[in-house]
């Protein structure tokens, strides 16, 4: 009898072990709107990404920051350009975008924890957005590139290595329907 419930509970330590880490994920990901308040969007959503290993380029600078150094809380700064490569970015974190109203270009490449929910997230950049990239991103299908059409600004679209995407051609006319001044690309 002992060997059975011993079975029985090694199997749902490994579930758990699968869920610890989804567990925290939505931790690193979580919006902690006391900080936000005190710091304001560009520096809580910059400290999220960086965080989750992405790089944030701010106003008026060339280089990216690539780790955790940020100025002083005092000084304002607001977010141009993410590059979200291979980062553990997931749509829980999305909600750090509202309020940013300056960032024109992301980049989401090998970014594994990306889901069809965070794009419709992004809706909160409309204003703003103007290129995005999705690159290899295994968890983006037809549905999360359609949410792609409330990005209203949006002048350039690269997407590639999508494979789970069933029609390309049919998703490249709906978004060109949808956004008639934007440059859309569907690389291999």
């Amino acid at each position: 009898m002992l060997t059975t419930c011993s079975r029985i509970l090694f199997k749902p330590s490994v579930v758990q072990g699968q869920n610890l880490f989804q567990w925290l994920n939505i931790i690193f990901n979580k919006v902690d709107d006391e900080r936000r308040k005190l710091v304001g969007p560009d520096r809580s959503c910059a400290e999220w990404l960086l965080r989750n290993g992405a790089f944030v380029k701010w106003r008026y600078e060339e280089e990216f920051v690539t780790d955790y150094k940020l100025p002083s809380d005092d000084v304002k700064l607001h977010i141009v350009e993410v590059d979200a490569t291979e980062s553990s970015i997931a749509h829980h974190g999305f909600a750090h975008f509202v309020g940013c109203k300056y960032i024109e270009k992301i980049t989401f490449h090998k970014c594994f924890y990306l889901e069809n929910e965070a794009l419709k997230e992004l809706s909160v950049l409309k204003d703003c957005l103007l290129h995005i990239r999705i690159c290899e991103c295994p968890n983006i299908t037809e549905e999360g590139l359609a949410h792609l059409k409330a990005l209203t600004k949006l002048k350039k679209i690269r997407l590639s290595k999508l494979y789970y995407i069933k029609d390309r051609n049919q998703i490249i006319n709906d978004l060109q329907k949808a956004l008639p001044n934007c440059n859309i690309n569907f690389f291999d």
